[in-house]
């Protein structure tokens, strides 16, 4: 459904550095950037994810969320691991999360801005 999501963020420089170190684990690289901006996804492909500098920070609802895939539990835990290192903070914690079904593993954090992140497989 959807095509591709855009985030602020108050610092470029901070945030590519946060980005480029969670997404790794999940197979996504910074695509490319500009002084304002710097989109993500996986090699050959139009980035479906971009992050972009804003003159002042705007602070997400807290209903902002966005969820990237993973390809299994090791990756999951990569992200929560490279997002904590990396100047993040814990949201909800790594691990199975049944209260979303079955084999919901994933990891929930926030970036330096309050936006909202999860790294999650389904498990089946």
């Amino acid at each position: 459904m959807l095509d591709h999501v855009s985030l602020a963020v108050g610092s470029l420089a901070r945030s590519r550095a946060f980005y480029d170190a969670v997404l790794a684990p999940l197979g996504y690289r910074c695509l490319w950037a500009t002084d304002g901006a710097a989109g993500y996804g996986s090699s050959g492909a139009d980035e479906p994810f971009a992050i972009r500098a804003m003159s002042e920070a705007v602070v997400p609802a807290s209903c902002t969320h966005i969820a990237f895939t993973a390809a299994d539990r090791s990756s999951v835990t990569a992200f929560y691991e490279a997002a904590i290192a990396s100047g993040g903070f814990d949201d909800g914690g790594v691990g199975l999360h049944q209260e979303y079904g079955l084999g919901y593993f994933a990891a929930f954090v926030r970036d330096a801005d309050g936006n909202r992140l999860e790294a999650v497989v389904h498990e089946r």
